[in-house]
């Protein structure tokens, strides 16, 4: 099994840099590696789609002093029906506390698709892709790559930002950046950077396991801090009675050894 614990990068996403070594590629070079992690992306996409999971999603509003002064939480499984369907139960939604801020369609699109973000084959034409160099993530080598959408079309929401993929597996393995998209008229959407990290729990895919956001939406009104927090954990194949958690390696034995850690 192996992990990425949670340690933060050295990146600005504004000037599209981060600390990473200068490793000369050649351009086919460097092709050659985006078609490839795009295309085991593709195939984690397919594998991912069988899988259930349960998502929990918190979002605090913070006051000028990074007090907690409304909250917005929600749980659900994502499951199959029992005729097959994948479907969304929602286990838990408590009333929402958010005075200055309100959750969008654009930020259920983010929570669904951007901040969980898979880069696949299909999705290459949409994107401006850039090699960066090399970057070691917790012993785990991995090229990393700044990703911009080419254009952006009415009612799709896109990833910008910065992606590492492992070396070896050729898998994302974490995302830095923000979802974005045509705003709508009269409407002041903000949405927060983020960060999101995979693990790989069955000993093929590197799964999402965790976003987090701490950040300051720059409204009409005025600034208004936020801290978001996603986990996905529970993973199970469909059709499979064995479920798949993150945060726990397993080591020679059988005895588990706590790795990931929460900011």
């Amino acid at each position: 099994m192996r992990i990425l614990v949670l340690t933060a990068a050295v990146m600005l996403l504004g000037g599209g840099a981060v600390a990473a070594t200068d490793e000369q590629l050649s351009e086919e070079q460097i092709q050659e590696i985006i078609q490839k992690f795009a295309a085991k992306e593709a195939e984690f996409a397919r594998a991912r789609a069988n899988y259930t999971y349960r998502q929990e999603v918190k979002v605090h509003e913070l006051d000028e002093s990074r007090r907690v002064i409304g909250r917005y939480e929600l749980v659900q499984d994502i499951i199959f029906t029992p005729d097959g369907k994948r479907t969304e139960r929602v286990v838990r939604a408590p009333v929402s506390t958010l005075r200055r801020i309100l959750l969008t369609p654009e930020d259920e699109q983010d929570l669904r698709n951007v901040q969980p973000f898979v880069l696949q084959t299909k999705d290459l034409p949409k994107y401006y892709i850039r090699y960066l160099g090399k970057q070691t993530l917790d012993e785990i080598r991995c090229y990393v790559f700044a990703v911009k959408p080419k254009q952006m079309l009415k009612g799709e929401r896109y990833f910008e930002g910065i992606v590492w993929v492992d070396d070896q597996d050729l898998q994302i393995v974490k995302t830095y950046g923000r979802g974005v998209g045509l705003q709508r008229k009269n409407y002041d959407n903000q949405f927060p950077k983020f960060e999101t990290y995979r693990q790989q729990i069955d000993g093929k895919y590197w799964f999402p396991v965790y976003t987090i956001a701490n950040d300051v939406l720059m409204f009409r009104t005025g600034p208004q801090p936020i801290k978001m927090i996603v986990k996905y954990k529970d993973y199970k194949q469909f059709g499979s009675d064995v479920r798949i958690t993150f945060g726990d390696a397993i080591e020679e034995g059988g005895s588990k050894k706590p790795k990931q850690k929460e900011p």
